[in-house]
This record gives C-alpha cells, structure tokens and sequence, in this order.
C-alpha cells in the first residue's frame, strides 16, 4: 500500500495521525509525507528547527518529506493553484490513500483550508481533461480518510483502528518535535486522546478517522470480523 499524509505545519501528521502512520510502516506501506508550511508564525523554534524536527520524525517512521510553498503559515489558502500542486504529487506517487487534516474549522485555519486543499486535489488528479496537469498521467486514489488535529478527542468519527503496536514508535516520533513540547505538553494532550478512543474498543490506543465517501462493504460479515464483542 501507497500512503499520502498530508499535514499543514510541521507538527500536524505526527500529533494528528502519528501512530497509524508509524502502524501501517512498520506493516510494510510505502508513505509519503507532504507539509504545506514550516511553521514560520510560530513563537517556538524556527522555520528551519521546525522542518529538521520533522524530517527526524519521517525517519523514524521510514518515510519519504518534502516541503511545499503554499504561502507559509496562516496563509495557506484553498486555490486551484493549491490544489493542482498536490494533485500534481498524486499524480506522481500514485498512492491508494490520502491522508488530510479535518476540514472542520478549528483554532487554526490552515487544518482546515490544508484539507480542503487534499479533497479538491484528490479529485484534480483523476480529472483527464485539466490542461494544468496534462504533461501527467490521472490517477484515482482508493479512498481519502480526514485524520484530527485539534478537534474533540470525544467527537464521533467513522472510522477506529487500532494502533496500539505502534505506540512507543509513536511517542518517539512525538518527542521529536521538542521546541513544541517545551511550550505545552503535547504528548499528553494527543496520547489521552487516542487512548479514551482505544478504550473504546478494548486496545490501549487507536486512530480515529473520517471518511470523505462512504465505505464500500460487500457483506455484513464484514464489519462483524473487525467489531467488538458486546
């Protein structure tokens, strides 16, 4: 499997879907990690601190960065010219899943616009008529899913998976990001969440996910495999 992560500021995809992207490594997926700013407006660290932390985190989880230029950060904004730059890394990669921010506005707009920026891209790249990408062959991806960065760790999702393998990966690659937690206890903030989630399903962590379109089952049997005893 081909996965596309894609996170706002540098922080985003390791906080938000850390352990499921540290999961799905350690089970074999080839990942690709896209961040749409270097964190320049923040008040810890710097734009360059900022990206080696996360460049250290991609390593950890084995993972392929790269940094792209949407206006830096608190401008990051949904424009076709956005949209067509991601599209245009669809396109390339290839991937079966994108993963994007909530598009839900919280208390900071890029997580936002950062998603909405994924959805339109995701749907550019199987477009065959874009004169903007036609140097590029289309390409659909299997399924888009919404990953939480500061939303409700309470809030319903669609989707549960249990990452409980990936743990201690996963907090590893959340210390990386040190002038982040110097100023407030991220790990904490992010770990509570995924495991009152974990608890959930009887596991010790889990990732909550959204779905942009519905998923595809071919028998309830399906579901009963995977759900919990009640």
């Amino acid at each position: 499997m081909k996965i596309l992560a894609i996170g706002a500021h540098p922080d985003d995809l390791e906080f938000g879907c850390g352990s499921l992207l540290a999961k799905e490594s350690k089970n074999g997926a080839t990942i690709k990690l896209l961040v749409l700013s270097k964190g320049e407006a923040g008040t810890a660290g710097t734009p360059e601190s900022r990206a080696e932390e996360s460049r250290e985190a991609a390593k950890l989880m084995g993972a392929e960065i790269e940094f792209l230029e949407m206006g830096g950060d608190c401008h990051i904004k949904n424009t076709p010219e956005n949209a067509f730059a991601i599209a245009r890394h669809i396109r390339q990669f290839k991937p079966d899943v994108v993963l994007a921010p909530h598009t839900d506005e919280n208390q900071h707009p890029d997580h936002a616009q950062a998603g909405k920026i994924t959805r339109d891209a995701a749907r550019f790249a199987r477009y065959g008529g874009l004169s903007e990408l036609k140097d590029m062959a289309v390409h659909k991806i299997t399924a888009l899913y919404y990953y939480p960065v500061t939303q409700d760790f309470a809030a319903p999702v669609d989707v549960v998976i249990d990452t409980s393998e990936a743990y201690e990966a996963w907090v590893e690659m959340i210390n990386r990001h040190a002038s982040q937690l110097a100023s407030k206890d991220y790990e904490s903030l992010v770990t509570a969440r995924a495991k009152a989630l974990g608890t959930a399903i009887g596991a010790k962590c889990a990732q909550g996910l959204w779905t942009n379109d519905p998923v595809r089952i071919n028998t309830l049997q399906d579901i009963s495999l995977s759900s919990r005893n009640y």
